[in-house]
């Protein structure tokens, strides 16, 4: 009996049982599991340094400021350059024209001269010709006043070697006084432009 038990036990075909609750409760905790967050970085990365799309992003930035910067400073110092050129240019015409008023009314003198001359030729008269220099030898003074020139007064001055040039020497005294002016000098607009030359005499 006990072998034909046996026998049997070996022909009839064995049945897998398997607890569905529990596959069903094994599956319900790899399907619930918490995904990584999208901010997570992968284990072994850096999440506090810049991405390099966005390093790449901001150095272009930077060269595009750079450039804009670059342009600008060209631009400057073009303006700068023709400002000094426009700047010059007008200091030399300025400096050209300066004489322009003084020969406006040394112009009328010259004209004067001419006519006197005219006269002169056509009918000789020392007493007109002479009255027409005056004329214009006035003219010619009131002109060159108006540009600030003035004649040194000298004569009986005591002598001043910055206004006075000593042409002569006469006397044994230790006073230095100008005895007579044997050529003119003058001042413009208060500025020695040449000393009288003179003749000293020591009293």
């Amino acid at each position: 009996m006990t072998e034909d038990r046996e026998t049997q036990n070996a022909e009839r075909p064995r049945i897998k049982i398997t607890d569905k609750r529990r596959v069903r409760d094994d599956a319900a905790t790899e399907t619930t599991a918490p995904a990584p967050e999208a901010g997570a970085s992968a284990p072994g990365h850096d999440s506090e340094g810049p991405e390099p799309q966005d390093a790449g992003m901001e150095l272009e930035a930077a060269r595009a400021e750079t450039a804009r910067y670059l342009d600008h400073l060209r631009r400057l110092q073009a303006e700068f350059d023709n400002y000094r050129k426009r700047v010059l240019k007008e200091q030399t015409q300025a400096i050209e024209m300066a004489a322009q008023p003084a020969i406006l009314r040394l112009l009328e003198v010259l004209d004067d001269f001419e006519l006197a001359l005219m006269a002169a030729n056509d009918k000789p008269d020392f007493d007109r010709f002479l009255h027409g220099v005056e004329l214009v030898y006035a003219k010619l003074i009131d002109a060159l006043k108006a540009e600030g020139l003035e004649r040194i007064a000298a004569e009986g001055a005591a002598f001043d070697p910055e206004r006075h040039e000593a042409l002569m020497q006469t006397g044994d005294g230790e006073q230095l006084v100008v005895a007579d002016v044997l050529r003119p000098g003058y001042t413009l607009k208060g500025r020695v432009i040449r000393p009288a030359g003179v003749r000293v005499e020591r009293r």
